[in-house]
């Protein structure tokens, strides 16, 4: 007969105890540790397109111009980093993505796109600055969609929105297709789009919904979703109309 197993020692049993809570804090570390190339760059543009929405409309100069704008707005086009450099030539370029409203007045996912444009002169510095375009037309939606390449200015009437004490310009700006607010480090930018040029990104689309598309069947016809973009729908759907 074999004899009884005793009590279990209480250093061994401590021993395990704190064996376990080691292995546990390991294990949240693991994870906590995780890299940030875990979020691709596309879901990271779309959370910033988020931000760009939210700070716009808040913005003490000119966001009761956006919400204002908003309430009519047929589509938005927002590029969270607009990147200007320049040594003699100048260049500017930066990645956003082409909201539209539908019938029902909601906002469809995001389709990718890029902005850049060139410009000549005795120029030298660079700036970064967020962008967002109210597209107020149809016809501006439809060119946006279904054309590869536009030139803002020659394709598209673009304008800038009013800011500060602007309510007299604000009653002008009815027969732009777009509408242009900008920000340089949480500050007023009256840049001009004039001759810049917009293109779809669709291997961004296809990054993004896991199937190469054009703009088109994302925003007009509802076929491809992310859950990842509803913070950003939210937030144009919740943004006040005042």
């Amino acid at each position: 007969m074999g004899v009884p197993a005793g009590p279990p020692d209480r250093e061994n049993t401590d021993m395990m105890k704190r064996f376990t809570a080691l292995a546990a804090a390991l294990g949240w570390l693991s994870l906590a540790a995780q890299p940030a190339s875990a979020v691709t760059p596309t879901e990271e543009l779309v959370v910033k397109a988020q931000w760009t929405v939210e700070e716009m409309g808040e913005n003490q100069e000119f966001g009761q111009y956006v919400r204002k704008f908003m309430k009519n707005a047929k589509g938005v086009l927002i590029v969270p980093n607009m990147i200007k450099g320049a040594f003699i030539f100048g260049g500017e370029g930066g990645s956003g993505v082409l909201l539209v409203r539908n019938e029902q007045g909601g906002w469809s996912y995001p389709a990718f796109y890029t902005l850049g444009g060139i410009s000549w002169g005795l120029q030298i510095g660079g700036s970064s600055s967020q962008i967002m375009m109210l597209l107020m037309t149809d016809s501006g939606v439809k060119a946006m969609v279904e054309d590869k390449k536009l030139k803002f200015g020659a394709d598209l009437g673009v304008a800038m929105g009013p800011v500060g004490g602007g309510a007299e310009a604000a009653a002008t700006l009815g027969s732009a297709d777009v509408l242009v607010w900008s920000l340089s480090k949480g500050a007023y930018l009256g840049i001009s789009l004039e001759g810049s040029i917009v293109e779809p990104r669709e291997s961004l689309n296809g990054e993004y919904y896991g199937a190469e598309v054009t703009s088109k069947p994302i925003v007009m016809e509802g076929k491809h979703r992310n859950p990842h973009a509803d913070p950003l729908r939210n937030a144009l759907a919740n943004m006040p109309t005042e």
